[in-house]
């Protein structure tokens, strides 16, 4: 007796297929992920400083080892979906931003003059100092990614969007992820402690200054400006808390419309009379066309990757919490919804999806919305640190394929990371005060 087989049993075969050939990954990222947060902060004290290292760290870096070892390596195939998968991860992330954007927008009507003005070092102090280092170096086209911000969560989102999760923008993005993650915290509170001592800064302005968009950073950095001033610590701890969460409301559009565009053509500019390819760049490499928009992800892509990052992020919420809240259910189904719509929007109108969900999780969440209070209590308990360390398990998956790239990107980040923190921080403070001096 013979079986004949439809197409729709067919595809629906070979899609139980595809998903299980997906298992070593599913299980690697859960695995990483629950060992990542079980290990938690900690933090290290180096004598003129301390450096915490958050379960994101770990992630990115027991993902980044599991990749590139030789023993029992990923499949290259799984290094690629890996990086793809990032991108969706990318997207849940910025949701979680675009809420907290929305609930503090009145934070900007009742800044100062100094406040927003400061900004502009922020946002773009690290283009103007550190990508001319970066191209002096011959770092390549990495340099873009790194050198247009100082590269926390939002400009992974901005760059995926622009370039794509498997270029050499985002390759620059992650090498300077991981020098700030580690170097960045310590390097401008010990930056900013120096400046605070030699009396050169009002000591405000070296508040603002702190606010770079990292709040790790920020309360490290401000914190040792407040022990130089006692007298003025609670001014100091506000304005910088004000400034740092003004540059995430204004990062996340300036980076994407502003800075990001003017890295490039300023990276062109200085380029300009170079004919040879830059070494980070493989010979063999076909060129690619930069003004070409990432093409979306496909549909099998979504239905694999998104149940994937959520189930990550859930696993990384509760181990966050250390204990479940209902709410996270809710949170993460409204997170999804948003994501799906802004998918759905780029398919009917081609309207970018980075652009779908912030502005829809701004819209639900400002103190005008009719279901603002709902969505903030909803996402409460949803961390955005915990959000961040399944994603960067999953970036880190994806370096084995990408080592060689990396490897050669090497010193020079950490040469380009020093210039670009302290030019975000400096130039900040150094608009403030004279912007506090006009006052």
């Amino acid at each position: 007796m013979t079986t004949t087989t439809t197409p729709a049993s067919r595809r629906a075969a070979a899609t139980r297929a595809r998903l299980a050939s997906y298992a070593p990954l599913v299980l690697t990222a859960l695995l990483l992920t629950a060992i990542a947060e079980l290990i938690g902060p900690h933090t290290l004290d180096l004598g003129v400083g301390e450096v915490t290292l958050h379960p994101l760290v770990w992630g990115i870096l027991i993902g980044g080892a599991v990749s590139v070892q030789k023993v029992r390596p990923l499949p290259v195939r799984l290094q690629q979906i890996a990086t793809q998968t990032v991108q969706v991860g990318i997207l849940l992330l910025s949701v979680r931003l675009s809420f907290l954007v929305g609930e503090n927008l009145p934070v900007l009507a009742d800044a100062g003059p100094a406040l927003l003005l400061q900004e502009l070092g922020h946002l773009f102090g690290t283009v103007v100092f550190s990508l001319p280092l970066a191209v002096l170096l011959r770092m390549g086209r990495p340099a873009v990614g790194a050198c247009f911000s100082i590269d926390r969560e939002g400009s992974f989102a901005i760059v995926s969007e622009r370039y794509g999760a498997d270029s050499d923008e985002y390759r620059g993005v992650l090498s300077m992820y991981v020098f700030g993650t580690i170097v960045g915290g310590l390097y401008v509170t010990l930056l900013a402690s120096f400046l605070a001592g030699t009396g050169l800064f009002d000591p405000l302005a070296l508040a603002m200054g702190t606010g770079v968009g990292s709040g790790s950073v920020m309360a490290a950095s401000s914190a040792a400006i407040a022990a130089e001033y006692p007298q003025l610590a609670d001014q100091i701890l506000a304005l910088a808390a004000v400034s740092n969460l003004i540059t995430s409301l204004l990062g996340l559009y300036v980076g994407m419309y502003v800075a990001l565009p003017m890295a490039e053509r300023f990276y062109r500019l200085l380029t300009r009379r170079r004919k040879q390819p830059e070494p980070t760049q493989e010979a063999a490499a076909e060129p690619r066309q930069e003004s070409a928009a990432p093409e979306a992800p496909a549909a099998a892509s979504i239905r694999f990757a998104l149940p994937l990052v959520v189930v990550l992020m859930l696993l990384s919420t509760v181990l966050f919490n250390k204990g479940f809240d209902g709410r996270i259910l809710a949170g993460y189904a409204l997170m999804t919804a948003v994501v799906l719509v802004a998918l759905a929007l780029r398919t009917y109108t081609k309207l970018s999806p980075i652009i779908g969900v912030t502005t829809i999780g701004i819209l639900l969440s400002s103190p005008w919305s009719p279901v603002g209070e709902q969505v903030s209590a909803l996402l409460e308990p949803v961390e955005f640190l915990a959000l961040t360390t399944p994603v960067l398990v999953l970036a880190g998956l994806g370096l084995g394929k990408d080592f060689g790239t990396l490897r050669r990107v090497g010193w020079r980040i950490v040469l380009v990371g020093l210039v670009s923190f302290a030019a975000s921080f400096v130039v900040s403070a150094l608009i403030a005060e004279v912007t506090l001096g006009l006052g």
